[in-house]
Protein backbone atom coordinates (compact mmCIF):
# COMPACT_ATOMS: atom_id res chain seq x y z
CA UNK A 1 0.00 0.00 0.00
CA UNK A 2 1.13 3.53 -0.78
CA UNK A 3 2.92 5.20 2.18
CA UNK A 4 0.92 8.37 1.52
CA UNK A 5 -2.24 6.37 2.07
CA UNK A 6 -0.89 5.17 5.43
CA UNK A 7 -0.35 8.82 6.46
CA UNK A 8 -3.86 9.74 5.32
CA UNK A 9 -5.42 6.82 7.19
CA UNK A 10 -3.54 7.78 10.36
CA UNK A 11 -5.03 11.28 10.22
CA UNK A 12 -8.53 10.02 9.48
CA UNK A 13 -8.28 7.60 12.41
CA UNK A 14 -7.61 10.56 14.70
CA UNK A 15 -10.82 12.42 13.78
CA UNK A 16 -13.00 11.96 16.84
CA UNK A 17 -16.51 10.61 16.75
CA UNK A 18 -19.05 13.39 16.22
CA UNK A 19 -16.61 15.55 14.24
CA UNK A 20 -15.68 15.91 10.58
CA UNK A 21 -12.72 17.16 8.61
CA UNK A 22 -12.22 18.17 5.00
CA UNK A 23 -10.23 16.33 2.37
CA UNK A 24 -7.82 19.25 2.15
CA UNK A 25 -7.30 19.45 5.91
CA UNK A 26 -6.62 15.71 6.08
CA UNK A 27 -4.08 16.09 3.28
CA UNK A 28 -2.36 18.97 5.09
CA UNK A 29 -2.18 17.06 8.37
CA UNK A 30 -0.83 14.01 6.54
CA UNK A 31 2.01 16.13 5.17
CA UNK A 32 0.50 16.28 1.71
CA UNK A 33 -0.59 19.90 1.24
CA UNK A 34 -2.66 20.49 -1.88
CA UNK A 35 -3.44 16.79 -2.26
CA UNK A 36 -7.11 16.71 -1.29
CA UNK A 37 -7.88 14.58 -4.32
CA UNK A 38 -5.37 11.98 -3.13
CA UNK A 39 -7.30 11.77 0.15
CA UNK A 40 -10.42 10.98 -1.86
CA UNK A 41 -8.56 8.28 -3.77
CA UNK A 42 -7.19 6.82 -0.54
CA UNK A 43 -10.62 6.69 1.07
CA UNK A 44 -12.11 5.17 -2.06
CA UNK A 45 -9.38 2.50 -1.98
CA UNK A 46 -10.69 1.36 1.40
CA UNK A 47 -13.30 -0.63 -0.52
CA UNK A 48 -10.54 -2.87 -1.79
CA UNK A 49 -8.59 -2.94 1.48
CA UNK A 50 -9.78 -4.35 4.75
CA UNK A 51 -9.29 -1.30 6.98
CA UNK A 52 -12.48 -1.15 9.04
CA UNK A 53 -10.79 1.06 11.64
CA UNK A 54 -10.57 4.04 9.26
CA UNK A 55 -13.69 6.21 9.79
CA UNK A 56 -13.87 7.44 6.18
CA UNK A 57 -17.37 8.84 6.74
CA UNK A 58 -15.92 11.67 8.85
CA UNK A 59 -14.33 13.32 5.79
CA UNK A 60 -16.42 15.81 3.81
CA UNK A 61 -15.64 18.52 1.28
CA UNK A 62 -14.41 21.98 2.27
CA UNK A 63 -17.95 23.37 2.25
CA UNK A 64 -19.26 20.65 4.55
CA UNK A 65 -21.03 18.61 1.89
CA UNK A 66 -20.94 14.83 1.60
CA UNK A 67 -19.08 14.21 -1.65
CA UNK A 68 -19.29 10.44 -1.68
CA UNK A 69 -21.68 9.80 -4.55
CA UNK A 70 -21.43 6.02 -4.09
CA UNK A 71 -22.36 5.83 -0.43
CA UNK A 72 -23.90 9.19 0.48
CA UNK A 73 -26.80 7.62 2.36
CA UNK A 74 -24.49 5.30 4.30
CA UNK A 75 -22.15 8.19 5.13
CA UNK A 76 -25.08 10.29 6.28
CA UNK A 77 -26.41 7.55 8.55
CA UNK A 78 -22.97 6.88 10.06
CA UNK A 79 -22.48 10.59 10.79
CA UNK A 80 -25.95 10.95 12.27
CA UNK A 81 -25.33 7.93 14.48
CA UNK A 82 -22.40 9.89 15.95
CA UNK A 83 -24.56 12.95 16.57
CA UNK A 84 -23.53 14.95 13.50
CA UNK A 85 -26.49 16.84 12.06
CA UNK A 86 -26.68 16.45 8.28
CA UNK A 87 -29.04 18.74 6.38
CA UNK A 88 -31.46 17.65 3.68
CA UNK A 89 -28.90 18.89 1.17
CA UNK A 90 -26.24 16.57 2.69
CA UNK A 91 -24.42 19.50 4.28
CA UNK A 92 -22.82 19.60 7.72
CA UNK A 93 -22.43 22.82 9.69
CA UNK A 94 -18.66 23.12 9.91
CA UNK A 95 -18.82 25.86 12.53
CA UNK A 96 -20.37 23.24 14.80
CA UNK A 97 -18.83 19.91 13.76
CA UNK A 98 -15.40 20.68 12.25
CA UNK A 99 -12.54 18.92 14.01
CA UNK A 100 -9.78 21.32 14.98
CA UNK A 101 -6.61 19.25 15.10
Amino acid sequence: MNSNYHAIYAVVRSIPSGRVSSYGRVALLAGLPGQARMVGYALHALRRNDQPDVPWWRVVNRNGFISNAYEADLQRSLLEAEGVVVGDDHRIDLTRFLWEA
